[in-house]
């Protein structure tokens, strides 16, 4: 197969995919007509988190890529990215100037995937619940912003919003905003497990050992009934230990697709092999990593602690060393290409400077060398972490001003320990909710943020976020967005590190890998086909 590139319409123009013709051996996925997918994301149902794909509690990348196939939202993000269009809904929009009253219009004869009619009613139902529930993800802090859900019939329901929030039909059309069936989820509490009832454009049935998803498969609902074509009947979602054994998966034709989180090195073989029947698809991508600190922790609670890190960190180099192409420095927790986007912390710090870090320091008569441990999680954000960790380490206690060490902990404990505030400085990711500078900002610096930070800015949270969620032009809204980066690059209660590509390995007999996955890394399996690509 000839190298070949598509160019598909994004945020910004972002998204340019690239697909070339890689290594690799077998002849296809297993499962019968089934296209099997492979993914390190993990899914476990533990006594901290026993409902880990409840649309009131879920909230990170992986279970979302399960929910988006199966629970149907009145909005979606359209194929090539843009603005949300309806989905569940016939039409949506705001009903006033002010953006603070929000229409929708069922489609007539919606159906859940047991043939219960979908009515406004249960629209109100799993809305209200997901509020009422307010699990400790945080996720419910995405309709914060409604005030009351009333319903006109069965077909018609109206948002009316507490303040001004141009972004909500985004917010729509993430899962927490999922129709379910009040049937199958008690208004009051998690549904624990598993078990998936909705609307959605496929049925799953889940495989679970130990507590742990290791595989699902999706069936083509046929009562589904919106706005997505799926171009298959089964997909076989199968989750991997590592990057290595579903990369060994792929090559003996186990599965058909590999997506996240490939291995810098397996990006690598794949794009400088010849021929073979394995595509890569290279897109840009709107993930991003940082560190985030417990701003009321003492060994960082002084502001010049944080600063000094961020003056001392050397992003190009970093990305040099882990990552090499498949990532670019980041200035700000908002990603590049995103309308509003700053470099905030470039502009601030500049390059990296071990003389202005002491400066800073000695002046907030701070005692160095600063003895802090960085925590990462082993398998959430792929295989490169700790690489990455270590390399952080170095360059800190490189310095002479601090001294560093670093833990990494599964994400399952990870990410309850620090929700608890459990470490003062620990690295993270964040696939947005949906592509709009707000969502870079408000989930970590707004109140009931899904951090659990202590930080809090009274003029963040109580004038710039209000203020940009009134401008429905999102250009308009820069001035505000680009204040809140500027004041988060003085405070640093996070420190941006670098943004990634997004890549999908496709067996060649698999038609639409270009479509698999979209910037947010959100996975359309939908798009997914089998044929001869050409």
């Amino acid at each position: 197969m000839n190298r070949k590139t598509l160019v598909l319409s994004a945020v910004a123009g972002l998204l340019t995919p690239a697909l070339a013709a890689c290594g690799g051996s077998g002849s296809g996925g297993g499962g019968g007509d089934a296209i099997v997918v492979g993914t390190t994301d993990r899914f476990t149902a533990s006594s901290d988190a026993p409902a880990p794909l409840d649309p009131a509690f879920a909230y990170d990348v992986g279970s979302w890529n399960i929910l988006r196939q199966t629970v149907q939202t009145l909005m979606v993000q359209p194929r090539g990215e843009g603005d949300p269009v309806p989905e569940a809904a016939e039409n949506c929009g705001f009903t006033d100037t002010g953006n603070e009253r929000y229409a929708c219009k069922l489609r007539s004869d919606l159906t859940f995937s047991d043939g219960d009619p979908v009515t406004a009613a249960d629209v109100k139902f799993s809305i209200d619940r997901a509020l009422a529930i307010k699990s400790d993800s945080e996720v419910w802090a995405l309709l914060s912003t409604i005030d009351t859900v009333e319903t006109h019939g069965d077909n018609e329901v109206i948002f009316h919003l507490k303040t001004a929030d141009a972004t909500f039909p985004f917010k729509l059309s993430t899962p927490v905003a999922g129709i379910v069936n009040p049937k199958d989820y008690d208004k009051k509490k998690l549904r624990d497990g598993f078990d998936i009832d909705g609307s959605g454009p496929y049925t799953m049935h889940a495989e679970v050992k130990d507590n742990e998803l290791v595989k699902a498969t999706f069936t083509k609902n046929p009562h589904y009934d919106g706005l997505l074509k799926p171009k298959n009947d089964t997909v076989e979602l199968k989750s991997f230990d590592d990057a290595d054994s579903m990369g060994a998966a792929l090559d003996k034709g186990d599965i058909d697709v590999m997506t996240r989180t490939m291995s810098p090195e397996q990006i690598r073989k794949l794009q400088n092999a010849n021929g073979g029947n394995v595509n890569l698809v290279e897109m840009a991508g709107l993930e991003i990593r940082f560190l985030g600190f417990d701003t009321d922790a003492p060994s960082v609670k002084n502001k010049a602690v944080r600063q000094a890190m961020a003056q001392i960190i050397d992003r190009a180099a970093l990305v040099a060393k882990v990552y090499g192409t498949q990532a670019q420095p980041l200035y700000s927790l908002v990603a590049a290409g995103v309308t509003g986007h700053a470099n905030s912390f470039f502009n601030r710090y500049s390059e990296p400077s071990v003389a202005k870090a002491r400066s800073l320091l000695t002046e907030a008569g701070v005692t160095t060398p600063v003895k802090l441990t960085l925590h990462y999680t082993t398998d959430h954000y792929g295989p490169a972490t700790a690489k990455e960790f270590e390399v952080l380490r170095q360059q800190l206690n490189a310095s002479g001003l601090f001294d560093v060490g670093i833990e990494g902990t599964p994400w399952n404990k990870f990410r309850k320990a620090e929700q608890k505030g459990r470490y003062d400085v620990y690295g993270m990711g964040w696939f947005p909710d949906f592509p709009d500078a707000d969502n870079y900002l408000a989930p970590f610096l707004d109140a009931d943020n899904t951090l659990g930070s202590p930080y809090a800015n009274s003029e963040i949270r109580n004038t710039l976020i209000p203020r940009s969620r009134r401008q429905a032009d999102r250009l308009s809204a820069s001035k505000s967005l680009t204040d809140i980066q500027g004041i988060v690059a003085k405070d640093v209660p996070v420190i941006p590190l670098w943004q990634g590509k997004q890549y999908v390995a496709a067996r060649d007999d698999v038609t639409g890998s270009e479509y698999a996955m979209n910037s947010s890394s959100t996975l359309q399996l939908w798009e997914l086909g089998r044929g001869v690509s050409d």
